[in-house]
C-alpha cells in the first residue's frame, strides 16, 4: 500500500516504510503549506491512502471517494488511555 503523510506526520514517514509501506510525505511532492483542497486531489490521483490528523482533508476525501485514515486527537488519547490502564493497572 501507498501512504501519502499529511504535514504533521512526516516524521514517521521510516516507521510507516519499516512497517512495508511506500511512503511520499506532502513535503515530498511539493505540497507544503497546500490547500487541504490540493493534497486531496494529489492522494485521490496518484492512488494514495491520506493519512492526516485533520478534520477537513479527512471530510474532503471522504466527499471525493480518496483513500484516508484519520488519527485524531481523540483517537490518540484512547490509544494513550488503553495503553496507560494496560500498563499499570490499579
Amino acid at each position: 500500500m501507498k501512504l501519502l503523510l499529511d504535514e504533521m506526520y512526516a516524521g514517521l514517514k521510516e516507521y510507516f516504510e519499516t512497517l512495508g509501506y511506500e511512503v511520499l510525505t506532502a513535503q515530498e511532492v511539493g505540497l507544503r503549506a497546500a490547500k487541504d483542497k490540493d493534497i486531496v486531489e494529489y492522494a485521490g490521483k496518484h492512488g494514495l491512502i491520506l493519512v492526516t490528523q485533520d478534520q477537513k482533508p479527512a471530510e474532503l476525501a471522504e466527499l471525493t471517494g480518496v483513500k484516508y485514515v484519520l488519527i485524531s486527537n481523540a483517537l490518540i488519547a484512547k490509544i494513550a488511555d488503553e495503553k496507560i490502564k494496560e500498563k499499570y493497572k490499579q
